[in-house]
């Protein structure tokens, strides 16, 4: 696993700037990020992901309010 520290403002970027993940706020130990990604690749939560993968067939699974 690569670790990188990254301040508000600043951007870490993937796959050739395909990907890129922005730092929006960090607060009490809470971290805000903005994801830009192409449209053919998911991004999601991981218990968002891992309830899409246990329930294959509904995969349009709405987030918690």
């Amino acid at each position: 696993m690569l670790v990188l520290t990254r301040k508000k403002g600043e951007q870490i970027v993937i796959d050739k700037g395909q990907i890129e993940i922005h730092v929006i706020y960090q607060r009490r130990g809470v971290v805000a990020l903005g994801i830009k990604a192409p449209a053919h690749i998911d991004v999601d939560r991981k218990e968002i992901f891992l309830r899409k993968q246990s329930n294959p067939q509904n995969i349009d699974i709405e987030e918690p309010k």
